[in-house]
Formats: C-alpha cells, sequence, structure tokens
C-alpha cells in the first residue's frame, strides 16, 4: 500500500519532491522517484508484499521501456504470474512486477483479470502513453487535474497543493456535501479536481496531455439474472466464497490484524480467518467509549458485543481508549480526509489504526461493504413500503408527510418517520433515490448566497442517481437498483474514502473482504429475499455465521462507529461555529448566507428541523477551504 503522484509540466522536476512530501505518511517505507522530460513520476512505498529493494518503485521493466507507480495489492498476483512465467523473468515475489508485466504482456485487458485493490499508472516509453487506473469498486482513492500547463494525478489531493492550479470551488459539490454529505462519483470541492470513477482507467499521450481520453472496463453486473439454486445452496456457496476472500487477503509479508467492532460483518471476517487459521491468536481492534457507561443519543458502544465475540474465536482483543476531542482534532481530521466528508466514523478509525501501527500491525482487514452487499440499512427495509405506497392517493400522501412533518425532530423516532415519509408523494423511483439524502434541496439551497442559488436553481443532486439506474436496465428489482447506488457512491465516496485516508494516514493498510471480486459477483446473483428476509437484515449472511458466532452477535440489533454529533453541535461545539460560521467569515467566503445559516442552527437547537449534520457540513467545508484554499 502506497501514494502515487504524477505530473506533466514544465514544473514537474522541480515540484514532485514537494507533491510527494504531502503523502508521505501513505509510505513511511521509502520513496522513489522517475523523471523524464516533462513527467515525472512518484511513489512513496508501505512494504506489504517482498519487503525487498526488489519491490520498490516507481519500477522499470527489464526492458527499460514501462515505468510502473502502484497503490494497492493484487490479492491474485500468483495466479496471474504463473501465465507470465514462461516468458517473463521475475526480479522480487511482489505483485507490483506482476502488474507490469501484466500490462505489458494484456494490456487494459490485465484490469479485467485483477482481483484487488489498486490505482496505478504505466508510462510507455516507446510510445510516450501514460495509462492510468483504478480498481473496479474504488477501494483506492485517485484524483486528476487538467489544465493547458498542467496535468496532474495522485492518491491524495493535497498533493496538488505545492503546485500552481485552479483553486475555483465547485458550488455544485458543496450542495452535494450539504445534501449527502460526501460528493458522489467525479465531483470534489474544487471544480478542476476530479475523481477518477471506479473501474475507469485513463490514456493520454505526454506530449498532448489535455487531449486525454477516460474508458470504463468495469461495472457491477447487476443485469437481472437471479440464482436459481436453493436457499441451502447459496448458504454454502456464500461461505465458501467469503472464506476464499479472507483468505486471499491474509496475503502478506507482515503482521495482519483485524477490526471488531462486535457487529456482524467485522466479526464475521475475523471468524473466517479462525477458520482457515485455527492455531493462530491474531490481533483484533475495538474502540471502548467508557466501556457502556449512560451515552449521549447517537455514541454507540459495542464493547460487550466485541469482547464475546473474542472469547468465542480465541483472539487478542486490543481496546483503544476513545480520546475524541473533537475541537482539538476537528481540522486534523478533515486535513486527513482530503474533502469535507462530514461523518464522525472516521475518529473511531484513525485512532484504532493510530494504535495498531504502534503495536506494528501494518494491515487490518475490515468488514466494510458487508451492509452494501447484503442489505444492512435502515433504508433497505424502508424498501418494503413500497409496494403500498402507490395505492395510497396522492392527495393522502400529501396529507400523512404534512402531518408527520409537525412533529418535533429531536426524538430519533420522530425523525425517522420525517426520512421515511420525506418523499412519500413523489414517483417511486425519486423515492428510491430520496433515501440517500439528508436535507430537502430547497433548505440547502438557502443556505447560499444569492449569488450562487441561481446557479444552483437547475442543479439536483438526486439526479445523478436517477441517472445511474440507467446503467442497469435490467435490474427491475428496488432492493438490488438500490444497493447498486450503495456500492456506486455512499460506499465509494463515503465509506471506502475515510476508511483508506484515515488509515493510510498513519501507516496502516486496510483490507476490505467484502469487496473480494469474486465475492461481489456472487452477492449479485443472491435473491433479494435472502438478503432482506421480512424485517431481517442480511439474513443470508447471517444463515451462515449461525455456525461460527454466538446467536446474540449475529442477531443484534444493528450500530457502528458512532458519536454524539446532535449533542456536539448543540453544545461542544458552539464556540467553534461561533468562530467557523461567524457573519464576519461567511461573507468574507462568499459563498453561504450567513443570516440563513443561522435560522438554521436556530431551527436545529428548537427541534424544528434535524440540521445537526448539515450544520456539521458546514464546518467541515469552512475547514477544508482554510486548509486547502486559503
Amino acid at each position: 500500500m502506497c501514494g502515487i503522484v504524477g505530473i506533466i509540466s514544465n514544473q514537474s522536476h522541480q515540484k514532485i519532491n514537494l507533491s510527494l512530501d504531502k503523502i508521505a505518511h501513505r509510505g513511511p517505507d521509502s520513496h522513489g522517484i522517475y523523471s523524464h522530460e516533462n513527467l515525472s513520476l512518484g511513489h512513496r512505498r508501505l512494504s506489504i508484499i517482498d519487503l525487498s529493494e526488489n519491490g520498490h518503485q516507481p519500477m522499470i521493466s527489464n526492458c527499460g521501456n514501462f515505468v510502473l507507480i502502484f497503490n494497492g495489492e493484487i490479492y491474485n498476483h500468483l495466479d496471474v504470474r504463473a501465465k507470465l512465467e514462461p516468458k517473463y523473468t521475475f526480479k522480487s515475489h511482489s505483485d507490483t512486477e506482476t502488474l507490469l508485466y501484466g500490462f505489458i504482456e494484456f494490456g487494459s485487458e490485465i484490469l479485467n483479470m485483477l482481483n484487488g485493490i489498486f490505482a496505478f499508472s504505466i508510462l510507455n516509453n516507446k510510445t510516450s502513453e501514460l495509462f492510468i487506473a483504478r480498481d473496479q469498486f474504488g477501494i483506492k482513492p485517485l484524483y486528476y487535474y487538467s489544465d493547458e500547463n498542467l496535468f496532474w494525478f495522485s492518491s491524495e489531493i493535497k498533493s496538488i497543493l505545492p503546485l500552481p492550479f485552479n483553486k475555483d470551488v465547485a458550488v455544485e459539490s458543496l450542495e452535494n456535501y450539504l445534501t449527502f454529505l460526501y460528493s458522489p462519483a467525479e465531483k470534489t470541492p474544487f471544480k478542476h479536481v476530479l475523481k477518477l470513477l471506479p473501474g475507469h482507467f485513463i490514456k493520454l499521450e505526454i506530449d498532448n496531455p489535455q487531449n486525454f481520453k477516460i474508458y470504463n472496463y468495469y461495472d457491477i453486473p447487476f443485469d437481472g439474472k437471479v440464482s436459481n439454486k436453493t436457499e441451502e445452496e447459496l448458504i454454502n456457496d456464500l461461505e465458501h466464497k467469503l472464506l476464499k476472500a479472507v483468505d486471499r487477503q491474509l496475503l502478506a509479508d507482515v503482521p495482519v490484524g483485524f477490526f471488531l467492532s462486535g457487529g456482524l460483518d467485522s466479526s464475521a471476517i475475523v471468524a473466517m480467518a479462525k477458520k482457515l487459521h485455527p492455531d493462530k491468536k491474531f490481533n483484533c481492534y475495538t474502540i471502548n467509549t467508557n466501556d457502556g457507561e449512560d451515552m449521549a443519543e447517537g455514541f454507540t458502544n459495542d464493547l460487550h458485543y466485541a469482547r464475546l465475540v473474542a472469547k468465542h474465536l480465541d483472539v487478542n482483543l486490543i481496546e483503544v481508549e476513545s480520546t475524541v476531542d473533537i475541537v482539538k482534532d476537528f481540522d486534523q481530521m478533515i486535513y486527513h480526509l482530503d474533502e469535507p466528508q462530514a461523518d464522525p466514523a472516521p475518529l473511531s478509525v484513525l485512532q484504532i489504526c493510530s494504535q495498531a501501527r504502534k503495536d506494528g500491525q501494518i494491515v487490518l482487514l475490515g468488514g466494510t461493504a458487508g451492509d452494501d452487499l447484503f442489505s444492512g440499512y435502515r433504508r433497505h427495509q424502508a424498501l418494503r413500503m413500497e409496494k403500498y405506497i402507490n395505492f395510497v392517493p396522492l392527495f393522502l400522501r400529501k396529507l400523512i408527510r404534512k402531518a408527520i412533518h409537525l412533529l418535533p425532530a429531536n426524538k430519533a423516532l420522530f425523525r425517522r418517520a420525517r426520512k421515511l415519509t420525506n418523499n412519500i408523494h413523489l414517483s417511486q423511483q425519486e423515492r428510491l433515490v430520496g433515501y440517500f439524502s439528508w436535507l430537502d434541496k430547497n433548505i440547502v439551497d438557502n443556505l447560499f448566497a444569492e449569488k450562487h442559488q441561481n446557479q444552483l436553481k437547475n442543479f439536483n443532486p438526486l439526479q445523478l442517481y436517477q441517472d445511474y439506474l440507467k446503467n442497469i436496465p435490467l435490474e427491475k428489482d428496488l432492493l438490488n437498483q438500490m444497493l447498486y447506488l450503495e456500492m456506486k457512491f455512499f460506499l465509494v465516496d463515503h465509506n471506502l474514502n475515510y476508511t483508506d485516508k484515515m488509515s493510510m494516514a498513519t501507516g496502516v493498510e486496510v483490507r476490505v473482504p467484502f469487496l473480494d471480486k469474486e465475492l461481489v459477483e456472487f452477492s449479485c446473483i443472491i435473491p433479494t429475499h435472502l438478503k432482506l428476509k421480512g424485517v431481517t437484515t442480511k439474513y443470508i449472511l447471517k444463515k451462515v455465521m449461525e455456525k461460527y458466532l454466538p446467536h446474540d452477535v449475529i442477531y443484534r440489533p444493528k450500530s457502528g462507529f458512532g458519536a454524539p454529533v446532535r449533542e456536539w453541535i448543540t453544545k461542544d461545539m458552539d464556540a467553534t461555529i461561533q468562530n467557523y460560521l461567524s457573519k464576519e467569515n461567511v461573507e468574507k467566503r462568499g459563498v453561504f448566507n450567513h443570516s440563513e445559516i443561522q435560522k438554521l442552527i436556530n431551527a436545529n437547537k428548537q427541534g424544528k428541523v434535524d440540521a445537526s449534520y448539515t450544520i456539521w457540513a458546514l464546518l467541515y467545508i469552512e475547514s477544508w477551504m482554510r486548509q486547502f484554499k486559503d
């Protein structure tokens, strides 16, 4: 696992070290630079497989024509290497070298042969072409920028800061962050800094980088096909594929440990590892938030379940004391995130990874994506209402919505009722995508300065979600449609982004076995009634785990990394709000409308609206502006 930077400009040689220094945390073991004419490629290495110098990057082919910089792991690289060994001489045991010669042999076709996590670039000196690719599911981040003087790409946005570039802010992106708490697909806060989408690659000529082309090589195969196997057969198949996925991702020449929250997903990954290596005493990490003491709403403490699983599976449980000082750590967290992604969960990931690194634990496996593959969120359960809603007359739906929105927003039950009925008056597809938004567009739009409101009038953040459903025209099942959107946006731009950024900030690699390519593709053909059965989420995964985990762990109420955001916003962070969102600061910035922000803050305090996370996002945006734009 590493960090990569590529620069094409007349300043590339002078700037590459400065850019590389910005992401030094991603690769504390070594660094390397390759420069030729107006191109520089930089690499920071975190040694995981083949710790020797033979794995050093940039890696140059034996013929001298190809140069590779690579961030990630190829879990099936030994299978790929077996196809190459008759023709190529290898100097290392690294997956980096396998990828290099795999590309030389197969070109872009190598991408569909890879099962792993990756973002990489290969220079062909013979043709002066640059190839840049990102993995199928967006597990590894990759950003790029282009203008008449500069082409840049990197693992993190912050590496562009030492370079002269257009810092214009994308107002539409800011609306995304306020609407979803993340910005889906390509958009970042910088108008001209974009994300390379998962399953895509870029090709360009070094002499003419502005004319680059982007190609789509992979999409999640939701094509309406459903397995006709029995429930028992599918349970057995899922168990087998999950074991294979974990086995593949245990590949490392450094210690491998685990996240263990006590939830089903992380517990399942640990259980599979113990099945494969019953005599091994794995290190597992969890957060201790005052060990069961009464906590504010939003703060979850799963320590009891984590201990139960650790004892059941006979693994070492390292309890990381929660030392969150949100005021003190606020700006640092946002700097590491690279984007104003308003969620408290990164704090827990950062703390766990920091402790793991101190313990010499370089690799951690986690349960990310279990909810997205097998249906684990409340919004999935809400879809059960869809078969009834269309039978309710429109006037009555509007009346229900109006009545429920009169309820105060300071109670969790009322907030969920509001969320459930917020789009009840709209079409089915609009209702489906509406579950992803936190606040109505009209409220969000009013937060912007008047000069931006006209610009945003025709921008509908949810339209992107509706458009993406056109990519899977044969998939008619509503749950699978939502799972597709989960995997394309929420998973990539929210969960995977903060997991990568927080872990790599500490020099720790996080792997996600649920996103094993073979496992993901298998999940697409599982009938939805085995994903969500009645009110039971992740039904088929739970059935698999019945012979591995205690019943109380499998069928416990869902939670996750939590934090009392609403309490922070209404109490602890009052001084930060008054500072960051002061009339002087807001008007000086010229992006938002201070009076509307203040109205929202007051309405939130009074329980008229549930806007704590939106205010949280506004704070994130201001902090990001100070650190990345000013």
